[in-house]
């Protein structure tokens, strides 16, 4: 079996080749097809930070491990890791962090055990990356929520909770204050978990989630999040277990899965040989388990968790009495350790299971979409206008526009009403909304909102517009604050 590997930049040779040098050593069945990627494929001036060649052994492989990537900073260039995960629409970002005997937390000198698996929404949300400015002043950032995308991952997280014998299944939302979006996630939880019965399921705000998994971390189990959320909570577990040194990351998609380091390339101690190798030890372990290489990854990992125990260390974690190790020789440690079981947390000895990451080669691109069982109606638009002007004198211009068709319903000035209604202690920015609804609520064309547009457009200059829609006469947008 043959994967594409990815050494990354900064001390992500020297981990890879550790990682690696334990995989030969204890006989794990698979080639490596090393791939071109990373700030040194950016720098020769492959704007998605990888070669062609590496992106079709990719897509052909179905499997990449890589090592941490820098992005270079002020070339406007998108992100290796981000693009990567997009690209190959790897939909679900399962990140496991457990308690490691030898690496001192405060959790685990109170003798509070952690097993917290994670789920973050890995493809739309901050990952779209659609930003504007409106005006000078007014940055816009579209956050995308799809019901396709959100089935995705959150089926994907109740399938692992299955198979790893979840006692809960948490959803992770504000959708207290993003009724749409992530009252969409939320509606999306709820459906697929009536097909999974046999697991408590259940959802939290996520401020709240936060200060529970920091006062009461061993309650947790399974935990899925949209993607901006997932990234926050992600990193916050990791620092309940030690650090991101010490916290595996997974990129799971239907046809290509990526396993990674999630820390920095640390180019401060590159090529000093001293950077600790565990996170993308336990990604390959991960992987090996993707693959069916049971008997494989439980060996390595009862290795490590036995080197951990017996205080063998790398210089940014660890008993201080104890001198420190390099990367080579913590790799060595390990491979000395295979066939060790440790005294606390030991894997079970498992038989692999038959599996290929053979890719389905595609020959065009797979449209996600639900069907549409409701009835579509225009009922309005909300144009978005820059101006300096006083709520009131826009109201007046903009109600001169309105014709037979439309009603001014409302302005808001950051998400918060100003006319008909509002406060003068509220603080204004040069942008604003303009809601317009239909009369009596008849049906629009999106023929209407564009005469709308060229009219408004004499008195101001339109940033953007939002369409206001309904289905069966639900409205599918929110209200201003104080409307």
């Amino acid at each position: 079996m043959k994967i594409a590997v990815a050494k990354g930049d900064g001390i992500g040779p020297e981990i890879m080749d550790a990682v690696i040098t334990i995989f030969k050593a204890a006989d794990v069945p698979l080639e490596y097809d090393y791939v071109d990627m990373g700030k040194w494929v950016f720098d020769k001036g492959f704007n998605n930070g990888m070669t062609d060649d590496a992106k079709k052994t990719i897509e052909a492989l179905g499997i990449l491990f890589k090592g941490p990537m820098e992005t270079p900073k002020g070339k406007g260039v998108k992100s290796i890791n981000v693009t990567a995960r997009k690209t190959w629409n790897t939909y679900a970002n399962k990140r496991v962090f457990q308690t490691l005997h030898g690496v001192d937390t405060v959790f685990s000198k109170a003798g509070i055990p952690i097993d917290i698996t994670i789920v973050r929404e890995n493809i739309e949300d901050t990952y779209g990356g659609i930003e504007h400015m409106l005006t000078h002043d007014v940055a816009l950032s579209r956050r995308f929520i799809t019901r396709p995308g959100s089935m995705q991952v959150i089926r994907y997280a109740f399938e692992m909770a299955r198979q790893k014998n979840a006692r809960r299944i948490t959803c992770g939302h504000k959708a207290n204050i993003m009724k749409i979006t992530d009252g969409l996630f939320l509606e999306c939880f709820y459906e697929v978990a009536k097909e999974y019965p046999e697991l408590k399921a259940d959802d939290v705000i996520v401020d709240d989630l936060c200060m529970k998994l920091v006062v009461q971390p061993n309650n947790f189990d399974v935990v899925v999040l949209t993607n901006l959320q997932g990234d926050i909570v992600s990193d916050l577990c990791a620092g309940l277990v030690g650090g991101l040194g010490f916290a595996p990351s997974a990129n799971i998609g239907d046809h290509i899965c990526i396993f990674e380091a999630v820390h920095g390339t640390a180019p401060d101690i590159a090529g000093k040989n001293i950077a600790n190798p565990t996170a993308l030890l336990l990604s390959g372990i991960a992987m090996l388990r993707h693959l069916g290489l049971l008997e494989k990854a439980g060996q390595i990992e009862n290795a490590l968790l036995y080197t951990l125990e017996q205080g063998v260390h790398t210089g940014d974690f660890g008993d201080k009495s104890i001198p420190s190790v390099n990367t080579t020789a913590f790799a060595d440690a390990v491979i000395a350790n295979l066939g060790k079981k440790p005294e606390q947390n030991a894997k079970p000895e498992l038989a692999d299971v038959a599996s290929s990451c053979t890719v389905l080669h595609l020959d065009k691109n797979v449209m996600l979409e639900s069907k549409e069982t409701s009835q579509e109606k225009i009922v309005g638009v909300d144009l978005f206008i820059e101006s300096s002007e006083l709520p009131e004198v826009i109201a007046k211009k903009c109600q001169r526009h309105a014709g037979v068709k439309f009603n001014i319903v409302n302005v808001s000035n950051r998400g918060t009403q100003v006319w008909p209604t509002g406060s003068v202690y509220t603080n204004l920015v040069n942008q604003y909304n303009v809601r317009f609804e239909s009369i009596d609520d008849h049906s629009l064309t999106q023929q209407d909102v564009i005469g709308l547009y060229v009219s408004l457009s004499g008195d101001f200059k339109i940033c953007s517009l939002e369409l206001l829609n309904e289905w069966d006469g639900k409205k599918a947008y929110s209200l201003a604050q104080g409307q």
